[in-house]
């Protein structure tokens, strides 16, 4: 995986996507439990399988590394996820599917105006036409459902996704160039995680999870977040840019559909 051609990256980034899709099918088991306990949840086994992944690979001492020589990197990044697998699940609780996935839709067009603004990245025609059919095809596959209670706040927390993507995207290309190689950014994606436990904890007791939720939330922690987002950090971005990743990722809306 470490010599990945560009193709081979994209095709592995198109399985991400749909791992990623997998929460929607997976939330409509759980009655139970609400958005924060969810969260917190999905986001608890997450990190632990983040943690795992790092030490079954002997990338643990990456934690050290990183606070030593990009603290800031490291912080902002963490913080990122934390607001991506937090607002996510929060927002789908408040406010319909669709007027989730509409507001999610902006993502690759955000991704790409911080790669050009910031990082002076080109950005060919065909990415740029991309994003637009796409963000286009979204806005009208659900336009007509958009609305109904929640949406106004709803729509606000969702957007703090694409947002926060965005932002992540760009660091991690932006890491690549530090001091002469990339820097590994697998360990803040559980700061992320451990953040959004921390923070959904004291609105997630007391816990109302029967064992089948809990289960379920289980694998959506390991297998939805931690080993798709292993994939995208570790492996695609080495050979996708920031805007085909997020292009790419909003795969898993379609796979959300269809499932």
């Amino acid at each position: 995986m470490q010599s990945l051609s560009h193709i081979q990256a994209v095709w592995l980034m198109i399985f991400s996507a749909f791992l990623w899709s997998t929460a929607g099918p997976a939330s409509q088991f759980i009655v139970n439990s609400n958005g924060f306990e969810i969260t917190f949840w999905r986001s608890f086994w997450a990190a632990l399988g983040v943690v795992l992944m790092l030490w079954y690979d002997g990338r643990l001492k990456s934690f050290r590394t990183m606070l030593q020589q990009v603290p800031i990197l490291f912080i902002v990044d963490g913080i990122c996820w934390s607001v991506m697998f937090t607002a996510y699940m929060l927002a789908l609780s408040i406010t319909s599917v669709s007027n989730v996935l509409i507001t999610l839709s902006i993502a690759p067009l955000l991704t790409s105006l911080v790669a050009r603004v910031v990082l002076s990245m080109e950005i060919n025609w065909v990415t740029w036409m991309s994003i637009v059919i796409a963000g286009a095809g979204i806005a009208w596959m659900y336009g007509q459902q958009l609305g109904g209670e929640g949406v106004l706040f709803g729509g606000m927390i969702a957007l703090a996704v694409p947002i926060a993507g965005a932002i992540h995207w760009n660091i991690l290309q932006y890491s690549k160039s530090i001091k002469g190689q990339a820097v590994d950014l697998m360990p803040a994606v559980a700061l992320g995680a451990g953040l959004s436990v921390l923070a959904t904890l004291p609105f997630a007791l007391p816990f109302q999870s029967n064992p089948q939720e809990f289960a379920i939330l289980g694998l959506l922690g390991v297998f939805q977040l931690a080993i798709p987002c292993w994939l995208a950090v570790v492996v695609c971005a080495k050979c996708l840019t920031p805007p085909e990743i997020s292009l790419l990722a909003l795969l898993e809306v379609v796979f959300g559909i269809a499932l």
